[in-house]
C-alpha cells in the first residue's frame, strides 16, 4: 500500500533529508541560507515627488537665476511646471531657450493673475508635495529637501513654511529672518494674526491643496487664501527656523500695490466673518494698508480707519491715525 505524505509534518523532514545528502564541494558545505531581509542602505525608497509650479509674469530679468536655482536642488525627485500668465516682455522666449538646458513643462495663458496660473499648473501636477516659488526669487539648494523631509515626518501638517533672507533687485543682501524654534499654527492662529505662509517658503501637502480646491481665481494674491483654506480644513501649519529662499524686494512694491493686496486679503478672510477671531485678523490687515494709505491716499485712509470697530482698534491703529493727522500739517 502506497504511503501518503503528510504536508504538515512529513514535508519538512523530507526537505531536510535532501539537504543532508548534498555533497561537500571543495571542502565546504553549500550554504543554503537565503537572506530574508535587507537593511535601509540596501534598499533606497524613492523620495516623494515634489511638484514645483512657478507662475511667470514679466520676469525676464530674473528668470535664468531663478530657474537655475530650482534645478540646483539637492532633492532628487521633483518636476517643474512653469505657467506664463500673459507676459508682455521677453519671458516666453527666455523660457523656451532655458528649456534647452533644463527639463520643465511650459504652459501659457492670457493674463488672469497668479491664482489662475497656479490652478492651470495644478492640472498637470503629479506630486505628493507642492512648491509655488516666484521666479524673481532664489531657492537655496536645500530648500525642497528640508521642507519635504519635514512633511514626511509630520503627516498632520498641511503646509510647512520656513524663513527667508532678503535681497534687493541687484541681488545684494539686505537682512535675514531669524528664529530658534518651530512655529505651530492652528486656523485660529492664522485668522487672528493674519498669518501668511508665503509662496517663497511654503511647501504644501498636495492632498491638502486638492482638498482646499486649489485657489480662488477671483482673489489675485494667492498666499493668504491658501494658508487660510488649508488651516480651516484642520491641517496644521508649521514654520521651521531654516532659511530656504533668497527673497527679492522690489522698491516701492507695497506702496504701489497696497490696495490690491488689501482687497485680496479681505476677500480671503470674508468666508470666515462669523468666526470669533475674524475682526482681529481684519484689523491687522487694515492696519498694514494704513501705513501706506496715510501717505498716498488720505481719503482712502480715513475710510479704512472708519471700518475698524472701536473695540478692536489697537496701538498700531492709533499710531496710523496719528500719522494721518500729522501728515496734514
Amino acid at each position: 500500500m502506497e504511503k501518503s505524505i503528510s504536508l504538515q509534518h512529513d514535508v519538512p523532514v523530507f526537505i531536510q533529508s535532501i539537504i543532508d545528502l548534498v555533497p561537500v564541494f571543495e571542502g565546504r558545505s553549500v550554504d543554503w541560507q537565503v537572506p530574508m531581509s535587507f537593511s535601509e542602505s540596501q534598499i533606497r525608497m524613492p523620495k516623494p515627488l515634489v511638484s514645483i509650479i512657478a507662475p511667470c509674469y514679466n520676469a525676464e530679468r530674473f528668470l535664468e537665476d531663478a530657474i537655475r536655482s530650482i534645478f540646483a536642488q539637492d532633492y532628487e525627485n521633483f518636476e517643474v511646471i512653469v505657467v506664463d500668465d500673459g507676459s508682455t516682455d521677453n519671458s516666453i522666449a527666455m523660457l523656451e531657450s532655458l528649456q534647452q538646458r533644463y527639463s520643465f513643462q511650459l504652459y501659457r495663458q492670457a493674463n488672469q493673475g497668479v491664482s489662475a496660473a497656479l490652478n492651470h499648473g495644478l492640472q498637470y501636477a503629479q506630486g505628493v508635495y507642492l512648491s509655488t516659488p516666484d521666479l524673481d526669487d532664489i531657492m537655496l539648494p536645500s530648500s525642497v529637501r528640508l521642507r519635504a523631509e519635514y512633511l514626511d515626518k509630520h503627516p498632520e501638517v498641511g503646509c510647512v513654511g520656513a524663513l527667508v533672507s532678503y535681497m534687493d533687485c541687484d541681488g545684494n543682501m539686505i537682512k535675514c529672518q531669524s528664529r530658534d524654534h518651530i512655529e505651530y499654527l492652528s486656523f485660529d492662529d492664522v485668522l487672528r494674526g493674519a498669518v501668511v505662509v508665503g509662496a517663497p517658503v511654503a511647501l504644501y501637502r498636495m492632498k491638502a491643496m486638492r482638498d482646499a480646491n486649489g485657489y480662488d481665481p477671483e482673489i489675485k494674491v494667492q498666499d493668504f487664501q491658501a494658508t487660510l483654506r488649508i488651516a480651516h480644513l484642520g491641517y496644521e501649519m508649521h514654520v521651521i527656523p531654516q532659511i530656504v529662499t533668497r527673497y527679492r524686494r522690489h522698491p516701492n512694491n507695497l506702496s504701489r500695490k497696497y490696495k490690491v493686496l488689501l482687497d485680496a486679503d479681505l476677500r480671503a478672510i470674508e468666508p470666515y466673518r462669523d468666526h470669533p477671531e475674524y475682526q482681529r485678523g481684519r484689523t491687522l490687515l487694515v492696519n498694514k494698508a494704513l501705513k501706506y494709505a496715510a501717505v498716498a491716499d488720505k481719503r482712502y485712509a480715513w475710510k479704512l480707519l472708519r471700518s475698524i470697530p472701536f473695540k478692536y482698534a489697537d496701538r498700531t491703529t492709533w499710531r496710523r491715525c496719528m500719522r494721518l493727522l500729522f501728515s496734514y500739517r
